[in-house]
C-alpha cells in the first residue's frame, strides 16, 4: 500500500482496546480497517463516528505500545477472508490468515465479512429433517436442514463433546462441507478438535476458524462473521450444503458485551449490551437455506449459572428451530449424552414434517417421562411399592427409555471403553416403540444402557 497517498490521521486516545483517531482529510466509513503503530502492528475497526473528523474503533490486535499522537492510516478496506475450495482443510483466524503452520493463502478471491442476510424471496420454504445418528436428538429434537439448533447447558455437561460427535457422525455422510467456528475457544480444545478431524480423515472437507479466548474482544466479536462468510460461498457459489458448528455462541454475546462496555454504552439488563438483540440477529439471520444449498447450524450455548431466564439464552432461543438442553442432573446419573428430553424440543417434531408415527412415539416418550418425573417425589418418600400397578409399569418403562436414549460416542471411546454407535432414525423409533409396548419389561434396565439399536439388548 502506498502510504504517501494514504488517508492518514492521528491517534487522540487509547483506552484498552478502544482507540479514538482524528482525520483531517476524509473520515473513514464504518467497518473500515485502520492500521497504527510502528510497522502497522495494531489493526483497528471503525465502529462509531464521534464527530465530523473523529472516529472510534475497536482494536482487533493488541494495542500495546500505541500512544496519543501516533500516525494512523485508513486502509480503505473492510475485514475480509479468503473463500473457495482452497480454504478446505485449513485453520484460520479472524483476518483470514492461516494458523496451521502451513503455506499462507495469498491472492484469489477475498470477501468482506460484512454482508446482508439473504432476502426472504431467495429463501427455501420446504422443511426437511437433518439426521444426526444420535438417538436422543433424532427422536425428540430433530434438527432442520438449513435451520439453527442450539445446545444449551452449563459448564462441563458435554456441549463440546456433542458438537465433536456431530462432526464425526454427520461429516462422513454429508455431501457438502463443514465449517467449525470457535468463538472464545481454549487453544487446547481447538488443537484436540483439529487432530480429531484429521484422524477421522475428513479434514479435506472441513474449514476451521478460531477466535481464541486470549484474543481481544473485537476479534472474538467478528470471528463468527468470518466463518459465516466462508460458509456462504459454498452455499451460494459452490451450491453445496454446509454444516456450520459454532462453539460457543454465548462467547459472541459476551464479546459484544465487552465491546459495548469499552465503548461506554449504558448497559442493559444484567449488564448486557443494549444492542444484544440486533447483534445476535445480524449473525443468525445469515444462516438459512436457499434454492442453491443450505447452511445447517448447530450452536453450543453456554447458560450462565444454568439460568435459562438469562437474556443471552432468551435471545438465542428465539432464533432456533431446535433446542437441545443438556442437564447436569442427567450427567451426574451417567446418562450420556445428558440431553433433557422434557426441556428439549424442535419445531420439526410435528406430524406434517416428521410424520405421524414419529410424532406419536415422541409424544408417548415425553408423556411417560413426565409421569415418571411427577412420581419421583412419592417414590423418594414412600418407596415404589406404594405406587399402583399402572404407575409402576410407567416407572419401569420410563427408566428403560432413559437408558435406551443413552449412546456411546465415537469421540470418547478412549475414555469410556465403549465403542461408538451410529443409529438410524428408523432403528431409534423402533426401539422406543418396543419399549413403550413393554416388549423389554423382563429385561434388566442395564441391558439397554449404552447400546445402539434395540436388538443389542438381547445379546448375552
Amino acid at each position: 500500500m502506498d502510504t504517501s497517498a494514504a488517508n492518514d490521521g492521528t491517534v487522540t486516545a487509547v483506552r484498552g482496546s478502544v482507540v479514538d483517531a482524528c482525520f483531517s482529510h476524509r473520515i473513514p466509513p464504518l467497518f473500515d480497517l485502520l492500521e497504527a503503530g510502528d510497522g502497522h502492528k495494531a489493526v483497528i475497526e471503525v465502529i462509531a463516528h464521534l464527530s465530523s473528523d473523529t472516529v472510534r474503533g475497536i482494536a482487533l490486535t493488541s494495542t500495546q505500545g500505541l500512544a496519543r499522537g501516533d500516525r494512523i492510516i485508513d486502509t480503505e478496506r473492510t475485514l475480509s477472508v479468503p473463500v473457495g475450495e482452497r480454504v478446505l482443510g485449513r485453520l484460520f483466524n479472524v483476518f483470514g490468515e492461516t494458523i496451521d503452520r502451513k503455506d499462507p493463502i495469498n491472492g484469489g478471491e477475498w470477501r468482506s465479512i460484512h454482508a446482508p442476510s439473504v432476502p426472504l424471496t431467495r429463501r427455501a420454504t420446504t422443511a426437511e429433517i437433518f439426521a444426526t445418528g444420535i438417538k436422543a436428538i433424532d427422536v425428540l429434537s430433530p434438527l432442520e436442514r438449513g435451520g439453527k439448533s442450539g445446545l444449551f447447558g452449563g459448564a462441563g455437561v458435554g456441549k463440546t463433546v456433542l458438537i465433536m460427535e456431530l462432526i464425526h457422525n454427520v461429516i462422513g455422510h454429508h455431501s457438502g462441507v463443514s465449517v467449525f467456528c470457535g468463538i472464545g475457544e481454549r487453544c487446547r480444545e481447538g488443537e484436540e478438535l483439529y487432530r480429531e478431524i484429521q484422524a477421522a480423515g475428513v479434514l479435506d472437507k472441513t474449514v476451521l476458524v478460531f477466535g481464541q479466548m486470549n484474543d481481544p474482544p473485537g476479534t472474538r466479536f467478528r470471528v463468527g462473521h468470518s466463518a459465516l462468510t466462508m460458509a456462504e460461498y459454498f452455499r451460494d457459489h459452490a451450491r453445496q450444503d454446509v454444516l456450520l458448528l459454532i462453539d460457543n455462541i454465548f462467547r459472541f454475546i459476551q464479546a459484544g458485551s465487552e465491546v459495548s462496555g469499552l465503548m461506554g454504552q449504558l448497559p442493559s439488563r444484567l449488564g448486557y449490551q443494549p444492542t444484544l438483540g440486533t447483534e445476535l440477529a445480524g449473525l443468525e439471520e445469515r444462516i438459512c437455506n436457499t434454492a442453491t444449498g443450505a447452511i445447517t447450524s448447530v450452536q453450543a450455548v453456554y447458560v450462565p449459572a444454568d439460568d435459562f431466564a438469562d437474556p443471552s439464552a432468551v435471545h438465542t432461543f428465539g432464533h432456533l428451530s431446535a433446542s437441545i438442553v443438556l442437564s447436569r442432573k442427567r450427567a451426574a446419573e451417567g446418562l450420556y449424552p445428558a440431553i433433557d428430553p422434557l426441556r428439549s424440543g424442535s419445531k420439526m417434531a410435528t406430524p406434517q414434517i416428521a410424520g405421524e408415527r414419529h410424532y406419536r412415539i415422541a409424544q408417548a416418550i415425553r408423556k411417560t417421562l413426565a409421569s415418571y418425573e411427577d412420581l419421583k417425589d412419592i417414590i423418594a418418600m414412600l418407596g415404589i411399592e406404594e405406587l399402583s400397578q399402572d404407575d409402576r409399569r410407567t416407572v419401569y418403562r420410563a427408566r428403560r427409555l432413559e437408558r435406551f436414549l443413552t449412546q456411546p460416542c465415537f469421540v470418547t471411546e478412549q475414555f469410556t471403553g465403549h465403542k461408538g454407535k451410529l443409529v438410524s432414525l428408523q432403528d431409534a423409533l423402533d426401539g422406543c416403540e418396543r419399549i413403550l409396548n413393554d416388549e423389554f419389561a423382563k429385561y434388566p434396565e442395564q441391558s439397554l444402557y449404552m447400546i445402539g439399536s434395540i436388538d443389542e439388548a438381547r445379546k448375552p
